[in-house]
């Protein structure tokens, strides 16, 4: 039986077509999930994902409106200053201006609460926790949050809203001459714990995403006061090791 000339090549070349194909086709499975899973790794997954993106609203929120109000505490001084100069030297005092500095500082205490929370720089007493294990630090966490921070916020929202309603409805006033109005200092115990409440949820999301491997741990820098005690570790090695120190 003859063989047309060429049709031999024709047939290994349709044979090299087909191997390219499939060798562009196939993907390692191991490699394809090595890449899933860093793409969960750096953008969360799931629910997850879209949750973290809810929690950098909330931090968002909350660090622009604390950065602001914390400019107040300038103010209070200010009103501070000037009240004792004009008490002492025209003999003039009103409980107006004393009751402002009072408000002042309450507004920036309440509502500088969730993004004090959001940078750790509340008090925390590490005599025990430091010496756990890391697992169990990021437990004590979230269970701090779930068991202890929101039913206590959750608490003083619900009965804030009454509290700060009822000073509202009667134009409730202060008891000393001259004095301000109070339910604007009532509003600010209501706003500043619905805020810290968002930020509690948001420090929630975020140390479970921790927790699964979905964002990096930043336990290591909690706050200010932990990032200069580790740049003085850092310059103690450093003077060690230039013999400046022992």
């Amino acid at each position: 039986m003859g063989m047309r000339p060429g049709s031999s090549f024709r047939r290994r070349d349709n044979r090299r077509i087909v191997l390219r194909a499939l060798q562009r086709s196939y993907t390692d499975p191991a490699d394809n999930g090595a890449e899933t899973a860093q793409e969960l790794r750096v953008d969360g997954s799931g629910n997850l994902k879209g949750l973290l993106a809810i929690s950098r609203v909330i931090d968002a929120v909350n660090g622009f409106i604390g950065r602001k109000v914390a400019w107040l505490i300038l103010v209070a001084v200010i009103v501070a200053a000037v009240n004792a100069i004009v008490r002492k030297l025209l003999n003039v005092s009103s409980n107006a201006w004393l009751e402002l500095q009072w408000m002042l500082f309450g507004a920036v205490f309440l509502m500088c609460a969730s993004w004090t929370l959001q940078v750790k720089e509340h008090i925390r007493i590490d005599i025990v926790n430091s010496m756990l294990p890391h697992r169990v630090r990021q437990w004590i966490e979230l269970l701090g949050h779930l068991l202890f921070l929101m039913p206590f916020c959750l608490l003083i929202v619900y009965h804030s809203w009454p509290f700060f309603w009822r000073s509202y409805a009667i134009g409730e006033q202060s008891l000393s001459a001259g004095g301000l109005p109070q339910w604007p200092a009532k509003g600010l115990v209501l706003v500043g714990f619905v805020m810290l409440t968002f930020q509690g949820i948001s420090e929630i999301i975020k140390q479970i995403a921790i927790m699964r491997g979905d964002l990096e741990d930043h336990d290591v820098a909690l706050g200010h006061a932990a990032a200069a005690e580790a740049e003085a570790q850092r310059l103690l090695e450093q003077a060690k090791e230039q013999g400046l120190a022992s």
